[in-house]
């Protein structure tokens, strides 16, 4: 069995209620949101166990956008660690109001560059749905952290995608 089910975004932890109204919890689903998405793609690939259903929300899809983008992400992050997470917890949230703080556990700059640069490599997402693993990739029209047009451009060739309109990063 793999050890964990759900995998916390960016700055995050314990934030899967957040999904309840999507998430599937039995022994064979495996779930992440944004960065958590990237460590739950990655443990379902490189494991050995049967995964009947892997769910992806608002996965972090960064691979459209350009290196001056990401290079300022990180020296706003390295400026000033506490405000960039403030900032961000506010931007998961959009268009919503929602308090996000009691999620927040404080991201590394090491995360914050692995979210940033992970290319979603297609040959992978092929060999995880020829292992006969189900892919749904959830994704905000609103969504202020990611290009989530772009996003669903991407993984409808592998995922069932559910492109939910009026809503943001966080659903």
């Amino acid at each position: 069995m793999i050890s964990k089910k759900y995998f916390s975004g960016f700055c995050l932890c314990n934030e899967s209620e957040l999904f309840k109204d999507y998430l599937e919890v039995n022994d064979f689903t495996v779930s992440g949101f944004s960065y958590g998405a990237i460590l739950a793609f990655e443990e379902v690939l490189n494991s050995n166990q049967r995964v009947d259903k892997l769910q992806l929300f608002s996965p972090s899809f960064f691979q459209t956008q350009d290196k001056k983008f990401i290079r300022m992400q990180l020296m706003f992050f390295k400026k000033d660690a506490k405000a960039y997470c403030d900032n961000f917890l506010e931007n998961i949230a959009y268009p919503e109001k929602a308090d996000t703080s009691k999620y927040f556990s404080q991201g590394t700059y090491e995360q914050l560059e692995e979210l940033l640069t992970y290319k979603w490599d297609k040959e992978k997402l092929q060999k995880l749905v020829d292992k006969g693993t189900k892919i749904e990739v959830f994704l905000g029209q609103k969504d202020k952290i990611i290009q989530s047009d772009k996003a669903n451009d991407f993984f409808v060739n592998f995922a069932t995608v559910y492109y939910i309109k009026e809503k943001g990063h966080i659903l």
